[in-house]
């Protein structure tokens, strides 16, 4: 049993992967909770097609029962992810979120509000295109009220927020500190136990992805005293495929599928029983994201 609470599925789709064939080996695995998540105001009707579309092409294949378990299993965030044009027109990208969150087809599957939240690193010749030269500080500034403006969605939505932090940890701490709205997960999470602390405190979740997998040697034992030191009760998994694939697979496209090593890896540090592990990594899924369990999108 496994749970993967953060994941690309158009992403996934448009890098080749055949997501029919993805479905069908969650299916095997006995995947308990997937999170497809949102990074644009507009994309949440176009994510959902990809996976009503492979569920239809599993349906014509005579696999229904795949086709039925994973619907029941899979949901959606709604959300905008830190870029720069986004920041700029924060209102007119609010105005669009909400307006497709409430006329969204399947409404009653997104739940939590992003992946949003600050982003300080900057990697101009990266996927990500973002260009430092841009980021003065009124734009810190109007990247902070952003962010704040996503907190508040969440709390009138009564839903769970996703966090990116990259290189903000004091932005994003006094962020949602002034919001005052403690209710979410801290996705790939990339700080010290200082820093967890002072989220745990507040009541959030740690979610750790892929990428602990490939710590370097150095940096390894303070990787590993982190890992001890999250509540396991307040511990996620997540692979944000398509990207961070695991070790042994680093350089290729990473999927919820190879999920497994995360959780091997850090079952291990805790020493724990591989199959209590995976059942409390579902229960806090569960917790943290399933208000109301509802029908799958089939």
């Amino acid at each position: 049993m496994f749970t993967d609470t953060h994941f690309h599925l158009r992403n996934l789709n448009e890098q080749g992967i055949d997501i029919p064939v993805l479905f069908s080996e969650l299916y095997d695995a006995d995947f308990s909770f997937l999170m497809d998540i949102g990074t644009r105001c507009d994309d949440i009707e176009s994510r959902i097609f990809v996976a009503k579309s492979a569920f239809q092409s599993l349906c014509e294949q005579n696999k229904s029962d795949v086709a039925k378990k994973i619907s029941d299993v899979l949901y959606f965030s709604a959300g905008v992810w830190p870029d720069v044009d986004a920041i700029k027109n924060a209102n007119d990208q609010m105005k669009i979120l909400k307006e497709f969150v409430e006329n969204c087809s399947e409404k009653e599957r997104i739940v939590a509000i992003g992946e949003c939240g600050l982003d300080h690193h900057w990697n101009v010749n990266g996927n990500d295109h973002r260009d430092e030269s841009l980021f003065d500080s009124d734009l810190f500034t109007k990247e902070a009220e952003f962010f704040e403006m996503q907190i508040e969605f969440a709390r009138e939505l009564d839903k769970p927020v996703v966090v990116h932090s990259r290189d903000a940890f004091d932005g994003t701490l006094s962020c949602i500190k002034n919001v005052g709205y403690h209710n979410g997960e801290i996705h790939c999470f990339s700080y010290g136990k200082k820093e967890a602390e002072a989220f745990l405190d507040l009541g959030w979740y740690i979610a750790f992805g892929e990428a602990v997998t490939y710590t370097k040697k150095r940096c390894m034992e303070d990787m590993k005293d982190l890992i001890r030191y999250i509540p396991l009760d307040r511990m996620l998994m997540e692979t944000d495929a398509p990207y961070l694939a695991p070790v042994p697979f680093r350089g290729k496209t990473n999927t919820p599928r190879l999920i497994d090593n995360t959780y091997k890896f850090v079952c291990e540090i805790l020493g724990m029983d591989f199959d209590n592990f995976t059942i409390q990594m579902a229960k806090n899924a569960k917790n943290l994201f399933l208000q109301v369990e509802t029908c799958g999108i089939i």
